[in-house]
């Protein structure tokens, strides 16, 4: 009689082989993930240059205050994502005013900072490797994770 079937031999060749193919795939797949954030984090800061140059344009001077960028007064919001509630694609944003208030009554800059850092609750290097950040000139700057330029 014939047994039908594979032997332990076989059997553990296969899973060597897709453990091998795992050991390869894993990591560039979590390397793709970081890109994937720090690109998205980029594109979260040009959204948000264009923003504030919009609120200045409509009030006379940049905003620190996410609530006046999402939901003014009056009219549309300028910024359409949430990023001032804690971590937007793996990454958190601070916004700060920058510069002198443009008259003495006003709450409004003449400049404004936004940081976009990785998030740290994952664990070091988990979301992303760099900071990102952009003022009113909407150049997008990159610093290490120790806040150095690089």
């Amino acid at each position: 009689m014939k047994n039908k079937g594979f032997t332990l031999i076989e059997l553990m060749i296969v899973v060597a082989i897709i453990a091998i193919i795992a050991a390869i795939a894993i990591p560039n797949l979590l390397r793709s993930r970081l890109q994937s954030n720090e690109s998205a984090a980029i594109a979260n800061l040009k959204t948000l240059v264009g923003a504030e140059t919009a609120f200045a344009a409509a009030n006379g001077g940049y905003t620190a205050d996410w609530d006046l960028l999402n939901t003014p007064d009056e009219g549309p919001p300028f910024l359409d994502i949430e990023l001032g509630g804690g971590i937007v694609q793996g990454y958190t944003y601070a916004l700060e005013e920058d510069g002198e208030e443009v008259t003495e009554d006003s709450d409004f800059f003449t400049n404004f900072t936004c940081t976009a850092s990785p998030a740290t609750d994952s664990g070091a290097g988990a979301t992303g490797i760099r900071v990102f950040w952009v003022d009113a000139g909407g150049v997008i700057r990159l610093d290490d994770a120790d806040g150095n330029p690089i």
